[in-house]
């Protein structure tokens, strides 16, 4: 029987790893299987270096001690979110002749053709993350230019630092032109900045 490695993540306290390792437990059990160790990272990211994974922490420990034959992980992005790291994890399993089963891509190293394919996962894996990081980018500009206010046209700032220079308060100056008084507040601190120096 192939001893094996089951190791599941989860990135935030809200999920669970449960489903993952029943179902891992199962595809073992099909496939005559020992599990002998069981991982788990909850409510970290993937995109988190060993030193922040405590659990994969000691799967690499496993894996440099070759305690199992197979490590087994519900799917690619469980392992790494990231292209170096996912790299590194093979290079580490593949030096001590351990072999990689992911059930979610149905991979299985142990065999040439899934040894290649994992190299494209990993690729494809670094492809979506940079995908969903433009995607937040994005959104976080369509929500800036929504949420920006327009510039004060320049005749009522005006009218706004005139009545300030007559000695209005900035509330009464606030009411009057109908702005905001953290608006005329910072009128205010306008007229009192010195000038720029002229340079000679």
């Amino acid at each position: 029987m192939k001893k094996v490695a089951i190791y599941a993540r989860v990135s935030t306290d809200s999920q669970t790893v449960e489903n993952q390792l029943q179902e891992l437990h199962e595809v073992a059990q099909r496939h005559g299987w020992t599990v002998v160790a069981t991982y788990t990272d909850e409510g970290i990211s993937g995109a988190r270096g060993r030193d922040k994974r405590p659990g994969f922490d000691k799967l690499l420990k496993g894996v440099a001690r070759r305690d199992f034959e197979m490590v087994a992980c519900w799917s690619v992005d469980r392992l790494g979110r990231s292209l170096p790291h996912l790299i590194g994890f093979l290079s580490e399993i593949e030096a001590k002749s351990v072999d990689l089963y992911l059930h979610q891509q149905g991979l299985d190293t142990s065999t040439s053709a899934g040894r290649a394919l994992f190299g494209m996962l990993s690729v494809f894996a670094e492809f979506e993350r940079a995908m969903i990081r433009e995607r937040i980018m994005a959104g976080l500009k369509r929500t800036t230019k929504r949420s920006g206010r327009k510039p004060m046209p320049e005749d009522r700032a005006a009218a706004i630092r005139r009545s300030l220079a007559d000695g209005q308060g900035i509330r009464a100056t606030a009411r009057q032109h109908r702005a905001s008084p953290m608006t005329v507040t910072r009128i205010a601190r306008e007229m009192t900045k010195p000038p720029e120096p002229v340079a000679a």
